[in-house]
């Protein structure tokens, strides 16, 4: 390998000496802890007393042998004295103990004349990635010393560390490449070093390939040599890097071929994209699409972008989730950037300035981070596309899954990967409201400063965020002097919660009490602390007689307390809404007398033009979701309904039909769910007539999405022209030659026909599972038994299916089949109550038959009695537990369960039941109900 000369050596130290300093001091500092981060990675944090200041990194990956060797010397600093220098290294990296040198670095002396400091021994932690050099004497403060390792590893299929992938090139020819994703964690799979986010190094970096082959790193090519002992082989020198962090180091060595560039508006940086040869055609779009995202972007950080060089490659079969981002260099599925959207690419360019340039300290910081980066893409997509990428629907499809999240007694159901996402989520909602209520310069100037501050100047914690938008709201007098973004922004993050604001009018006072409180949709309410649970709340007010909806001052900041005074409202016939366009990430609740206002006056033509989509969707929202959880009387729920006969904007339908969903699930076993299901086909059947059953030329994509959610609900109901329609397709199928070789009917078509056609409509789609070929796709068998076993509600079709799988152990069914199947039943009263009297009728067989399989009983159990909801299924339950009582084994803390829930569910039932029946007598005495269109 080539040496580096002293002169270079030095200024690489010197350079970051002063980088380190900063960094040292950010590391004493604290930031927000978000509870939901901390397990985010288990990692074992290195000791502050020694740090990186520079790599010079060797890599040699062999393509035949799929390993590779190397040999790394890193420039370390002492912090503290100590005589141990540990550093991260994963198991399956092997490294040579005994040919570990630490020289000691002076000013005057050459690296060839370095001291060798005399080494104890060397040691792996047990199950720890932790690799320790312990030295004879200790070393003070101050010195500097350069650690040399050689190692080799193995390279991985899947995409962690360094890693291969394929793909079959326009010739037919199987290509391999081979590429790194080191975030969160993985370069100590690559080789050993200091492998946490706020270690921000240069890198001097040589890595070999074959001739026929090219590296793209994270700087560019400096020169290039043959090997001497592989002749198909040559070695990339590269330019050092800018100081890194490991997860942001990265590289690509492959065949694939840079994309002819169209011409720019950009100067700098130069962009490049790679992509396999017949993948060019349809990327001739990307450099502009690249081009204008990283405009506006640059536009809105007011500084250019860090790097001379971009680099995107579209990387064949790449299987991870996201693109893997390193600093300069990002690899994205090759569908990605094919993809229409600018969302990703501009999420995946804002984390070049903030993430790899400008650098989390910790994992903990990255989630503020991620939020950032999300919320920015997402306004810059909306920018460049006016909202065409997302159809409108953003942020509200986020929100409302956070909402239903939150509002759980167990949120995540304790999945940590799902406590991640959905924090993320919350904070990028925050970031959302602080850009409203403190003003969108503001908001842009105060993240600026993220750049401009030299203590942030290359890794920051999210304090830092929280404190510049203080600064900068502050000199722009838009939050008061005594209050800090960071005590707002800490009341949302750290609680896996979010509130629910009430607001009690008092007509005669034109005043209003203003409450908060945990907002808790699941039952029972019975979570710990919940009185506790503060937060601070901009109040946003827009009244009837000053409908504006483009000022988000907040009204009054309720600075988590309990209760506020709202004074001099309007009158008596004037409504009131807060947060209005949902500002803030909370629902809101009013006094009966208000919400009435609000539905007469959306039915009006003038009333719907004045309140813009988001408050109207968001109207509709609360007041279902409200309902559901108790807090409202669903007569007034169902009059927020009533403007829904005029309403054809496809963002205030879309939560109508998950109320739809939700309710329908929860009474059906109830006599008022036919009247419901009435209702149903009174609200979308004029909807569906008027989009008409097929898509017009040129229509928007709204309209396509909103006739098909349309369709499905009304199929679901029984409308006759809809099941006909999917009579007729799967007729087709039944008639083919060869109905094993494949599924010619629309996936939209196969729950009607099981539904509501016929049993031996029913038992050729059971016998085309039962014969399903191995040639065809797993997830066609999947999709064809989730509906076989959900759809239908006939219980003879269920009984039959059940009588295969369970009784007769047919040996075409899986145990993941019968898991998938009692998970399908338990999804409707026709099913759930199929199962649970099987159970019931063949218990002594059925224990037999599990007898062995407890994870199969335990959800057996599960699903046939724990989705009642009234106080028959109670009885029910309760009698089958009783008589088999001392039977259930392991089951028998979920049948409890199950009894304890229903017994919550039955006092919904008991209290909502009769509202609900009630409020839809009354509504179908006022309308037609004959209607031959349905079953």
């Amino acid at each position: 390998m080539r040496g580096i000369h002293l002169p270079l050596l030095l200024l690489v130290t010197a350079f970051t000496v002063f980088t380190h300093a900063k960094q040292n001091a950010i590391r004493n500092r604290r930031s927000i802890e978000l509870s939901s981060a901390q397990k985010l990675i288990t990692d074992n944090r290195l000791p502050n007393d020694i740090e990186p200041t520079s790599y010079i990194l060797d890599l040699r990956p062999d393509f035949e042998a799929s390993t590779f060797t190397g040999k790394i010397r890193m420039n370390l600093t002492w912090k503290a004295e100590s005589k141990i220098i540990e550093l991260h290294s994963h198991y399956e990296l092997q490294i040579d103990e005994s040919n570990v040198k630490v020289r000691l670095l002076t000013d005057t002396e050459s690296l060839s004349q370095a001291k060798l400091v005399d080494i104890r021994r060397t040691d792996r932690l047990p199950k720890r990635p932790v690799f320790q050099v312990y030295l004879k004497e200790p070393l003070k403060n101050g010195t500097k010393c350069e650690l040399e390792i050689n190692f080799n590893g193995h390279i991985y299929e899947q995409a962690e560390g360094l890693f291969k992938g394929s793909y079959t090139n326009e010739n037919g020819v199987k290509v391999t490449y081979m590429a790194t994703q080191n975030r969160p964690n993985n370069a100590r799979k690559i080789f050993p070093c200091f492998d946490e986010p706020s270690f921000k190094v240069p890198y001097t970096v040589s890595i070999s390939r074959p001739s026929n082959y090219s590296t793209i790193f994270n700087s560019q090519v400096v020169s290039t040599e043959k090997l001497e002992n592989k002749t198909d082989y040559v070695i990339d020198y590269f330019k050092t890097t800018t100081p890194l962090s490991t997860f942001a180091f990265g590289f690509i060595i492959s065949q694939l071929k840079k994309v002819n560039a169209t011409p720019t508006a950009l100067a700098k940086p130069t962009i490049n994209v790679w992509a396999r040869k017949d993948l060019h055609g349809d990327l001739v779009d990307i450099y502009e699409k690249v081009s204008i995202t990283l405009k506006s972007i640059q536009n809105y950080w007011n500084i250019d972008f860090p790097l001379d060089e971009l680099n995107l490659v579209a990387a064949p079969g790449l299987s991870t989730v996201k693109p893997i981002d390193n600093l300069g260099l990002i690899l994205f599925k090759e569908s990605d950037l094919v993809n229409q959207g600018y969302y990703l690419i501009a999420q995946e360019l804002i984390y070049q300035w903030l993430g790899t340039w400008i650098t989390p300290y910790w994992w903990t910081d990255a989630h503020v981070n991620k939020a950032i980066a999300g919320f920015l893409a997402a306004s810059t997509a909306n920018e460049i596309d006016n909202g065409k990428e997302f159809d409108g629907k953003w942020p509200m499809t986020v929100l409302y899954s956070i909402y239903y999240e939150f509002s759980k007694r167990y949120p995540h159901s304790r999945i940590t990967a799902m406590k991640q996402e959905t924090t993320c989520s919350k904070t990028e909602l925050v970031l959302r409201m602080l850009n409203y209520t403190l003003g969108a310069d503001t908001f842009k100037n105060g993240l600026r400063k993220l750049f401009q501050k030299e203590e942030c100047k290359d890794v920051f914690m999210s304090d830092d965020v929280w404190k510049y938008l203080t600064q900068q709201a502050q000199a722009d007098k838009s939050l008061p002097e005594d209050v800090t973004v960071n005590e707002i922004a800490a009341s949302w993050i750290t609680k896996d919660r979010l509130p629910v604001v009430s607001v009690e009018r008092d007509y005669a006072a034109n005043t209003a009490v203003v409450a908060q409180r945990v907002y808790l949709r699941e039952r029972p309410h019975d979570v710990p602390e919940q009185d506790k649970m503060l937060w601070w709340i901009p109040l946003i007010l827009i009244t009837q007689d000053n409908l504006n909806f483009n000022n988000f001052k907040p009204h009054l900041w309720m600075k988590k307390t309990r209760d506020i005074i709202l004074t001099n409202l309007p009158t008596e016939d004037k409504f009131i809404i807060v947060n209005p366009e949902e500002i803030g990430p909370f629902p809101v609740n009013y006094d009966t007398r208000n919400w009435n206002l609000l539905a007469s006056f959306l039915q009006s033509n003038e009333g719907r033009k004045q309140i813009p989509t988001y408050t109207r969707a968001k109207l509709l929202h609360d007041a279902w979701n409200l309902a559901y959880a108790g807090d409202l009387s669903f007569a007034t729920a169902f009059n927020m309904t009533l403007f829904m006969k005029y309403e054809r904007d496809h963002l205030v339908w879309n939560p109508v039909f998950t109320f739809i969903d939700h309710i329908g699930r929860h009474i059906d076993m109830s006599n008022v769910h036919k009247k419901f299901e009435i209702y149903v086909r009174m609200l979308l059947t004029p909807l569906y007539e008027e989009l008409g059953p097929v898509p017009q030329e040129h229509e928007e994509k709204w309209k396509d999405n909103l006739r098909s959610l349309a369709k499905t609900f009304l199929c679901r109901a029984g409308y006759k022209p809809c099941i006909e329609e999917a009579q007729i397709a799967y007729h087709k199928w039944m008639d083919s030659e060869n109905p094993n070789e494949g599924n010619p009917v629309s996936n939209q078509f196969i729950c009607p026909v099981f539904k509501w056609g016929t049993t031996e409509e029913w038992e050729f789609g059971l016998q085309r599972v039962i014969n399903f070929p191995p040639s065809r796709k797993p997830s066609e068998r999947t999709y064809l038994l989730k509906t076989l076993a959900g759809c239908p509600i006939s219980k003879e079709k269920i009984e039959r299916l059940l009588n295969i799988t369970i009784l007769q152990e047919n040996g075409n069914f899986t145990e993941n089949d019968l898991f998938l199947i009692f998970s399908m039943l338990s999804g409707g009263s026709s099913g759930y109550t199929t199962l649970f009297n099987f159970l019931q009728e063949n218990w002594d067989q059925i224990k037999k038959n599990f007898k062995d399989k407890t994870n199969l009983w335990d959800n057996l159990i599960s699903s046939s009695t724990g989705v009642f909801t009234t106080q028959e299924g109670y009885d029910m339950v309760s009698n089958l537990y009783a008589k088999h009582q001392g039977e259930f084994g392991s089951a028998d803390h979920i049948i409890e369960k199950s009894l304890k829930n229903i017994k919550e569910e039955t006092k919904w039932s008991d209290a909502n039941l009769p509202v609900i029946e009630k409020w839809l007598d009354d509504y179908l005495k006022t309308v037609n109900v004959k209607d031959q269109k349905f079953l």
